[in-house]
């Protein structure tokens, strides 16, 4: 079994809150119970429908492949390396906090390591795409961006795979990082991953997380910051159809002072057994002062047999803060706005449509990537067809 890292840097994003889960940050699978259900961090999930991952019984070597691909624009500096899972690089950004980390951790042999150089300004995304083809897989992928470097990331999910990964994103001093998630997975996949983020001094981070596919979508984004001055936005939007499980668990660890976040996550949901779950936990420690927070989810629910669970959470351990809020609202499809649209001459349909656009609008538009924007729409109206059909 693989150590844990011991240099300053990944000891310094180690959460002190992580014992908010049923055991302490760990590498080691073994450190982790085989959850029953019960535990706070499960209690949403459909164990059954994890095919394995969460009890040890999922192999890599049941016959899972993934097909990936990265691409960097030509000229850039950007690298990519495949090394060893005792690289110190790997883990950087964080320890596994589920026993589903631990074992993606424990299974992989080789993680792949994607390196932005110092002062580096990409004009153009760096694009990951990972198609599954079957089976079991497990993956750990680390972004290493360097000082002042500028760059857009797109992690793009597509295909059939029971899949369990890591992902790191070590920021640093000064840079400014975009990454957008996208996981438009088949409709019998299963997808849990953790995402360490580890925010540099004076950098500014932006994760954009998109979840339209797959059977049981579990991912968790938590961020830490090395340094004061760190900004981290992170959004989400989802759209959760028929029998379909999708769940998103955010940290923000403020442990540094004068660092900002602001999280913001929209979903709806149609269709019998359609369960979308978002938790969200942000924690200020008592070293960091002058941190400005806020945390937001919004669901809308377009049809009977729905069902959203949103749980906000702050911890404040200092008075000494700019700033803190969180808010959630879950609600029905406004027929008054319908009514509104309908009596303006659109007809039915057509104003179904433009009110959910409109809902999910201010999320797309932070993409940034013209093409990944324009695919998600075409998606969501693809969605939405199916739903007045």
């Amino acid at each position: 079994m693989a150590e844990a890292p011991t240099n300053p840097v990944a000891l310094a994003a180690e959460s002190t809150v992580a014992t908010r889960m049923s055991a302490p940050p760990s590498f080691d699978v073994a450190d982790f119970p085989v959850p029953t259900g019960r535990e706070e961090e499960w209690r949403f999930t459909p164990l059954e429908r994890l095919r394995g991952l969460h009890d040890g019984s999922a192999a890599a070597t049941a016959g899972g492949s993934v097909k990936a691909e990265v691409t960097a624009p030509e000229g850039s500096g950007v690298t990519v390396e495949t090394v060893s899972r005792d690289d110190a690089r790997v883990g950087k950004a964080g320890t596994p906090v589920d026993r589903v980390a631990a074992q993606a951790f424990s299974a992989v042999e080789k993680a792949t390591v994607v390196t932005v150089p110092a002062e580096a300004v990409l004009t153009e995304p760096v694009r990951v795409s990972v198609h599954g083809e079957g089976g079991v897989t497990f993956g750990h992928t680390v972004f290493q961006i360097g000082a002042f470097a500028e760059v857009v990331l797109v992690l793009d999910h597509t295909g059939d795979t029971v899949r369990a990964a890591n992902v790191d994103f070590v920021v640093g001093d000064g840079a400014k990082v975009t990454v957008v998630s996208v996981q438009d997975w088949a409709d019998t996949a299963v997808h849990c991953s953790q995402h360490n983020a580890l925010v540099g001094r004076d950098a500014t981070f932006k994760s954009v997380v998109v979840t339209f596919g797959g059977d049981v979508v579990r991912i968790h984004p938590r961020v830490t910051y090395a340094g004061p001055g760190g900004e981290a936005e992170l959004y989400g939007l989802y759209f959760t159809d028929g029998g379909q499980h999708q769940e998103h668990r955010l940290l923000v660890d403020h442990s540094a002072p004068n660092c900002r976040s602001n999280v913001a996550y929209k979903g709806a949901l149609q269709g019998a057994d359609a369960h979308a779950v978002w938790i969200g936990d942000v924690v200020i420690q008592a070293a960091a002062t002058g941190t400005d927070t806020y945390e937001l989810n919004r669901n809308l629910v377009l049809t009977d047999g729905a069902r959203v669970d949103s749980v906000p959470n702050l911890e404040i351990e200092t008075g000494e803060i700019a700033g803190a809020g969180h808010a959630s609202a879950t609600g029905r499809f406004e027929d008054e706005q319908l009514f509104y649209l309908m009596a303006r001459g659109i007809p039915e349909d057509e104003a179904r449509r433009l009110v959910v656009r409109g809902f999910f609008a201010e999320l797309i538009q932070q993409i940034g990537v013209p093409d990944v924007e324009e695919r998600l729409i075409a998606k969501l109206t693809a969605e939405l067809e199916r739903s007045i059909a």
